[in-house]
C-alpha cells in the first residue's frame, strides 16, 4: 500500500539559472545565495540536480531535491529547528511494544500448554504468533529495501525476530542525533491546505532528510501494525477466547493475552485508517485532531469485540459450519479485488517494484489481497484494494460500499447469533442468552454509530466530501425502498397470473360469444345487401 505525491515538483525547470536555496528559520533572510556552499549527492554531476519524484524508491518525501548546506542552518538556531520540526516517533514505539509484548506472551502461554498437555492448542497459537511475525520481517526488509542495499546484519538480525527492535532502535538514534547534526539534503514539499471558505492555498515546507528517513520509519510500521493485528492478533484473540468457552475456565495469562491482542487489533485498524486516509488526501496537509483518534477506537472496539464473540459463540455449538462461514468470507473478500481487477480489463501492474519478475509482483499482489481479506473477515477495510490503480489503493470514497458492507454484516452477526441461541448447550444455561443476544447486537450497533460520528464530524478531510455519510446513507435505503417495493409488485404480479388460469375459460368463453355475435350481424347485413 502505496500513496502517491503530486507531481508538481517533478516538471523540468525550463533555464539553466543556478538553483533558488530557500534560508532555514534562523538564517538571515538576505544572505546571497551565491555565498551558501551547494554540495551535489553523492553519485552524481555537480550543478542542477535532477527532480525527484516521491514515488520513487529512497526519495523519503515529495518534492525537488535542493542540496543546502551552511549559512545560517548551521548554528543552534537552525538545529533547534531541525529538532522541533520533527515528530516524536511514538508510533514507531507502540507498535513494538505491541508486539514484543503480544509474542511474548504467546510464548508463555503455548509453554503452559506444553505443561498440561495440549498439544493443538500449543501448536495453533505458536502458528499465529510465529506466521505474523515472519510477514512483519518481509515487509520491513521489502519496504527499507535492505536486500538490494547489501546489509547482511540487519537481514541476520530479520532472520532472528529482531527487525522491529532494530528499526525502533534506528528511529529513535536518526530522532535524537537530528538537532547535532546537520542535514546536508532538504527537499521541498508542496501540500495543499484543507479549503477555507471555498479556497485552498499550496504551502511549501523544508523537510530534511532525517525526517524523510523518519517518515519511511513511522510508513513501514503503520504497515507491519496492521499485518500484526489481522493475520496474528485477530485469529489469536478468537482462538483464545474460543478454549475460554470449551474449557469454561479464564486464566489470568490467557486474560491479559486476550487484551493484548485486542488492543493489537485496534491499534492496526486505527493505523490503517489513518494510512487510508494520507492515500487518499495526499495532495493535502492532513492533520488528525484527538477527537478523530477516540472515535476511531472505539468504533474499531466495538466492531471488533463484537464480531470475534460472535464467531465464537457460534463456534462452540456449531464447531464444523463456522469453518464453512470463515471460508466464504475469507474467499469472497480475497477473489473480489481480482474480480474488480478482471472486469476492469487493466493491465498488469508492473510499477511495485522494479527488481521484482512478475512472479514476485504476483506474490505480492496475492499477500495484499491476503491481508485485505484478512481486515474484512473482522471489521470494514478503510483501505480499499484496487489493483488497477498504480498505488493500488482506491481514492474515491464509496459510500455505497460501505453501506452494504455494514448491512450485509449486521443481518450476518444476528443470524449467527440465531443459531447459537436455538443450539446453545447446558453450558449456557447459567447465561441469559436473551440478553447476550441483546448486547452483541446493540454493541455492533455501538460501532456503527461512532463510525457515523467520525465520518460527520471528526473526519480530517471531510471538506473535500462530495457529500456527506448520512446523504448517502439516505440514498441507500431510497434505493431499498425502491428495491423493497418493486419485489411486493412482483409478488402482486405473481398472484394475479396464479389466478388467472380459473379466469381465462371465462375470458376464452366471452371472447367467443363477441365473435359468434360479429359473425351473425355480418352475415345479416351481407344478407340485406
Amino acid at each position: 500500500m502505496r500513496g502517491s505525491s503530486p507531481s508538481t515538483a517533478g516538471e523540468p525547470s525550463p533555464a539553466p539559472s543556478p538553483p533558488r536555496v530557500q534560508p532555514r528559520p534562523g538564517s538571515s533572510a538576505g544572505q546571497d545565495p551565491s555565498a551558501v556552499g551547494i554540495e551535489p549527492r553523492p553519485g552524481s554531476s555537480p550543478g542542477l540536480q535532477r527532480p525527484r519524484a516521491s514515488g520513487e524508491r529512497g526519495a523519503p518525501s515529495a518534492g525537488d531535491w535542493a542540496p543546502v548546506r551552511g549559512g545560517g542552518g548551521s548554528g543552534w538556531a537552525g538545529r533547534a529547528w531541525a529538532a522541533a520540526a520533527m515528530k516524536f516517533p511514538g508510533s514507531v514505539l507502540i507498535s513494538l511494544v505491541l508486539f514484543m509484548s503480544e509474542t511474548a506472551a504467546a510464548l508463555c502461554l503455548s509453554a503452559g500448554y506444553h505443561d498440561t498437555g495440549d498439544r493443538m492448542w500449543q501448536t495453533l497459537t505458536l502458528l499465529f504468533a510465529l506466521f505474523p511475525c515472519a510477514l512483519v520481517q518481509l515487509s520491513l526488509v521489502f519496504i527499507h529495501r535492505d536486500v538490494s542495499r547489501d546489509r547482511p546484519l540487519v537481514l541476520l538480525l530479520h532472520l532472528l525476530q529482531l527487525g522491529p527492535l532494530v528499526r525502533c532502535v534506528e528511529a529513535l538514534y536518526i530522532y535524537f542525533r537530528a538537532g547535532r547534526v546537520e542535514d546536508p539534503y532538504v527537499s521541498i514539499t508542496k501540500k495543499r491546505q484543507m479549503p477555507k471558505d471555498g479556497y485552498s492555498e499550496e504551502v511549501e515546507k523544508e523537510v530534511g532528510q532525517a525526517e524523510g528517513k523518519l517518515r519511511t520509519h513511522r510508513s513501514a510500521f503503520s504497515r507491519a501494525s496492521v499485518i500484526q493485528a489481522f493475520l496474528g492478533s485477530a485469529p489469536q484473540l478468537t482462538l483464545q477466547l474460543y478454549i475460554c468457552v470449551l474449557q469454561q475456565e479464564v486464566t489470568v495469562a490467557r486474560s491479559i493475552f486476550m487484551v493484548l491482542s485486542l488492543l493489537s487489533i485496534v491499534y492496526g485498524a486505527l493505523r490503517c485508517n489513518i494510512l487510508a486516509i494520507k492515500i487518499k488526501y495526499d495532495d493535502y496537509n492532513v492533520r488528525v485532531k484527538p477527537a478523530a483518534y477516540l472515535c476511531i477506537f472505539m468504533w474499531r472496539s466495538f466492531e471488533i469485540a463484537t464480531r470475534v464473540t460472535v464467531l465464537v459463540l457460534f463456534g462452540s455449538v456449531l464447531q464444523i459450519w463456522v469453518f464453512v462461514v470463515v471460508l466464504l468470507n475469507f474467499l469472497g473478500f480475497f477473489l473480489y479485488p481480482w474480480i474488480l481487477f478482471w472486469l476492469s480489463k487493466s493491465p498488469f501492474p508492473e510499477n511495485i517494484e522494479k527488481e521484482l519478475s512478475r512472479l514476485g509482483t504476483t506474490i505480492v499482489l496475492c499477500l495484499l489481497t491476503f491481508l485485505y481479506a484478512g481486515i474484512n473477515m473482522f471489521c470494514w477495510s478503510a483501505a480499499q484494494v484496487e489493483l488497477s490503480d498504480p498505488d493500488l489503493i482506491s481514492k474515491s470514497q464509496n459510500w455505497y460500499r460501505m453501506t452494504v458492507y455494514y448491512i450485509v454484516r449486521l443481518m450476518e452477526n444476528a443470524f449467527l447469533l440465531l443459531m447459537w441461541y436455538i443450539y446453545r448447550t447446558d453450558f449456557y444455561l447459567y447465561v441469559c442468552a436473551p440478553m447476550l443476544f441483546l448486547q452483541l447486537l446493540i454493541g455492533y450497533c455501538m460501532g456503527i454509530f461512532f463510525m457515523l460520528v467520525f465520518y460527520q464530524f471528526c473526519h480530517p478531510c471531510k471538506k473535500l466530501f462530495s457529500s456527506s455519510i448520512t446523504e448517502a446513507l439516505l440514498s441507500c435505503f431510497k434505493i431499498l425502498y425502491f428495491i423493497c417495493q418493486h419485489h411486493k409488485s412482483t409478488l402482486l404480479t405473481g398472484k394475479v397470473m396464479m389466478k388467472s388460469p380459473e379466469n381465462t375459460d371465462e375470458a376464452r368463453g366471452s371472447s367467443k360469444t363477441i365473435d359468434s355475435q360479429n359473425r351473425n350481424i355480418h352475415q345479416s347485413v351481407s344478407s340485406n345487401a
